[in-house]
């Protein structure tokens, strides 16, 4: 096999690896010369992102922004909090744009552009996993670390977006709250847990306001987005036989789309149940009627 295959061979495997990122240490490691990897640097076979790390070929692969921020941090790296949470989809991929954040252990002392570094004491090997290559935090570290930084409410949906897709367990929540007691994000992944009515998963900006004025009013909680006679509905308060749905332009926009709604208003209505509709106008100029209908509503 010739040099210049070998290096190939060489940079498609070790960038394979790390989303098509490759460091100094990697190449020199597998076999490849100092000069080697200076001549490919430029010729721009291998384009520097940072000093020891660059990417190999023109575009660079996905989740690269994290390989780099771990590559560039060390072997001890984990990427942690909100950014772990964007690549475990517990959080808005809009997230990713921001700094990429990685736990690290604190006798390792760096800092890199465009990376927010957290310092621990230890990370134990069963809080971390790997989500294509990468070395990241576990659903449930990831949660308890965003309890530190996040809003409440963030954490509250990113909470019940794990639990409905079943990446963690409310066990496995508490074990770790509980191997960590004095940490930041304890109290309030604590609260959470022990709230009688659970954390609520909302799709949709809509839903959220509606959410939002259901516990400024003080009414009972509701369970969201839930199955009841074979249709999915916004809010449902069973004991009361009363259903809330946000009627949002992106899913009612069409004839076919509301005729739909209609009928299924129809069958709930049909089985006892009192269907109520908030428009976008509703639950913002209107907000104080939409609580006073709500609450009328669980009453009757």
């Amino acid at each position: 096999m010739s040099g210049g295959v070998e290096r190939e061979r060489i940079l498609r495997a070790v960038g394979a690896a790390h989303h098509g990122l490759a460091a100094r240490a990697q190449l020199l490691a597998h076999g490849l010369s100092r000069q080697a990897v200076d001549r490919m640097v430029s010729t721009g076979r291998l384009v520097v992102v940072r000093r020891g790390l660059y990417q190999v070929g023109p575009l660079p692969a996905g989740h690269a922004r994290e390989a780099a921020a771990v590559l560039g941090c060390g072997a001890e790296a984990r990427v942690s909090h909100a950014s772990a949470a964007v690549l475990q989809e517990l959080l808005d991929p809009a997230r990713a744009r921001q700094p990429v954040e990685v736990t690290m252990p604190r006798r390792r002392r760096r800092r890199m552009d465009g990376v927010r570094i957290h310092r621990v004491r230890v990370l134990l090997p069963d809080e971390v996993t790997v989500i294509d290559g990468i070395p990241v935090t576990t659903p449930a570290r990831t949660l308890l670390d965003i309890g530190e930084t996040l809003t409440s409410r963030e954490v509250e949906q990113a909470l019940a977006r794990a639990l409905r897709r079943r990446l963690v367990t409310i066990e496995q929540l508490r074990r770790t709250v509980e191997r960590h007691p004095r940490h930041r994000g304890a109290p309030l992944v604590r609260r959470l847990l022990d709230a009688g009515d659970g954390p609520a998963f909302t799709r949709s900006e809509a839903e959220e306001k509606l959410l939002e004025l259901v516990r400024k009013a003080r009414l009972s909680a509701p369970e969201v987005n839930v199955k009841l006679l074979g249709h999915e509905v916004d809010f449902l308060w069973q004991s009361a036989r009363v259903v809330a749905e946000v009627d949002g332009y992106e899913f009612h926009a069409s004839e076919r789309s509301f005729a739909a709604d209609r009928r299924r208003d129809a069958e709930l209505a049909a089985a006892g149940y009192r269907v109520l509709r908030f428009t976008w106008a509703d639950l913002h100029e209107g907000s104080w009627a939409t609580m006073v209908r709500l609450a009328q509503a669980l009453v009757r």
